[in-house]
């Protein structure tokens, strides 16, 4: 199980709370949408690989949280705060980890797999691909419903209605592009992309392979870059470059990735952006980075592989991050960080240790002022 006594671990935690909200939220939207199709404990198991302990026939036919679960309900405990809810739960099924060991007697049939939080995981793509209905329609016949289409489009993509492709654009085989999208000239987007509703992808841009981007999310805007007059007024630098995003790469709502003054703002493989995340100019993201909603990158700044960003921190520009480093959420870094595989917490960011001492210091100051 994890322990969330460090910025590591829980910065992970939101990806837990994120996980519980979407779990939940699926009860009204995946299973309904399936008449409510039922799954035994036996067949739940072997999708995932996992030990039943308790009656292998037992059926679901929602998800729930696991404080809330009801008969039909699986749930799933992968955080030991919630273990008191495990004894009480009226779910019919709940994953656990196979190195925890309850403390008491359980009413649910139990599912041990390696990582209870990657199983639900798992378990929600199953039943999404199940429930999952993509678009029909070929392109050329949606012309006729209010697009314009003047770039190359593969074959199996579906165009909703509204939405513009520009002259020397060139769009992948099954690809999902949803109403009122905007993909300008000389754009390149690769295979099995889905691009929602409002999402805008300036000129000159470049989206990989099996890429996600939400509503409002725009790529390739003018990166933040005025010169100073000797009147006090700013005169606007061109920004000639552009975005490439590589592939696996999901770009949450209304999050704005900037475009290059010169070469490309660079967003590497399997990097998940949250919603309301500013990229600047010329960023590099390096790959499976992950981060958290209302973060802000300054321009020109390389961030390493396998980072963590919890929600709000704030990176100043023209820095090097190194690999596997994990901020708490509002840390606050305006420097190099050369040193990877360690956890910062604060403003101006320091070690979590760190952090730690001098914040005691600075509550006992207060305490022995008040006093």
């Amino acid at each position: 199980m994890r322990d969330c006594s460090s910025p590591s671990k829980s910065v992970a935690n939101i990806g837990h709370i994120g996980l519980f909200c979407k779990f939940y939220y699926l009860s009204g939207t995946i299973f309904n949408s399936l008449t409510q199709m039922k799954l035994s404990a036996r067949e739940i198991a072997e999708h995932l690989k996992g030990d039943i302990i308790g009656n292998p026939d037992v059926q679901v036919s929602s998800p729930a949280r696991i404080e809330y679960g009801k008969e039909g309900n699986i749930c799933f405990l992968a955080n030991l705060k919630y273990e008191k809810y495990l004894y009480t739960t009226g779910a019919s099924i709940v994953l656990i980890n196979r190195t925890f060991t309850p403390r008491e007697p359980v009413k649910a049939t139990l599912i041990a797999v390696d990582d209870a939080y990657q199983a639900v995981a798992d378990l929600l793509e199953h039943f999404s691909s199940l429930k999952r209905s993509r678009k029909k329609g070929g392109w050329i016949a949606n012309c006729l419903r209010f697009n314009s289409i003047k770039g190359r489009v593969g074959r199996g993509t579906y165009i909703g209605e509204f939405t513009v492709i520009e002259r020397k654009a060139r769009v992948g085989r099954d690809c999902q592009i949803y109403p009122n999208v905007y993909i300008g000239r000389n754009v390149i987007i690769g295979d099995n992309v889905t691009i929602y509703p409002g999402v805008k992808i300036y000129r000159d841009c470049v989206i990989g392979n099996n890429c996600i981007l939400h509503s409002g999310c725009v790529i390739g805007a003018d990166g933040f870059g005025f010169a100073p007059r000797g009147d006090g007024s700013y005169k606007k630098i061109q920004q000639t470059g552009n975005v490439v995003i590589e592939d696996d790469v999901e770009i949450g709502a209304n999050s704005c990735i900037d475009r290059a003054t010169m070469g490309s703002t660079i967003i590497h493989k399997g990097v998940k952006l949250d919603d309301l995340v500013m990229i600047a100019h010329n960023v590099e993201i390096g790959a499976h980075t992950v981060m958290a909603a209302m973060c802000g990158v300054a321009g020109s700044t390389h961030i390493g592989e396998y980072c963590v960003f919890g929600g709000q921190c704030g990176i100043g520009g023209h820095i090097k991050i190194a690999d596997h480093t994990t901020f708490a959420a509002k840390t606050g870094l305006m420097k190099d960080w050369t040193t990877p595989g360690q956890s910062l917490m604060g403003y101006p960011a320091m070690t979590y240790m760190q952090y730690m001492r001098a914040y005691s210091a600075f509550k006992k100051s207060g305490d022995a002022a008040h006093d």
